[in-house]
């Protein structure tokens, strides 16, 4: 029987972040910032490949699973695999939503909501600033 992968968790101190991350990558991915509407590098990417976590790499949605949402930034009906995301409550600025968190490092990627398309009926809407892409 083969044994289950485990993920390599990825641990940096604060000043590791940010000798890392641009100052916006750093506000989004580990303040918990937003980027502004429809400013995002990846919001009208429509190659095909895989979208990376901009902080450690680790594969988080293909292209196959983006769609256009209209909200302005990069939205997906699914991740890479269920493994490769953490949601997480998020109770702030007086509403109810799912943050969504990269597994492996813990940063901030944006947040998931019921009003996707089918199958999943999901819409992951994430920051580009949270993501790298690797074209295929």
């Amino acid at each position: 029987m083969a044994e289950a992968t485990k993920v390599q968790k990825v641990h940096k101190t604060e000043a590791e972040w940010r000798e890392l991350l641009t100052p916006e990558q750093f506000h989004v991915m580990r303040e918990g910032g937003t980027e502004r509407a429809f400013t995002g590098a990846l919001v009208n990417n429509h190659e095909d490949g895989v979208y990376h976590c901009g902080a450690c790499n680790a594969p988080l949605f293909t292209s196959d699973k983006k769609f256009e949402s209209g909200s302005g930034w990069p939205s997906f009906w699914n991740p890479v695999s269920p493994d490769a995301i953490v949601s997480i409550e998020d109770n702030s600025l007086g509403m109810r939503r799912v943050e969504v968190q990269c597994a492996t490092c813990g940063a901030h990627l944006g947040h998931v909501f019921p009003d996707g398309p089918k199958p999943s009926g999901l819409r992951y809407c994430i920051n580009s600033a949270s993501l790298g892409f690797e074209k295929q």
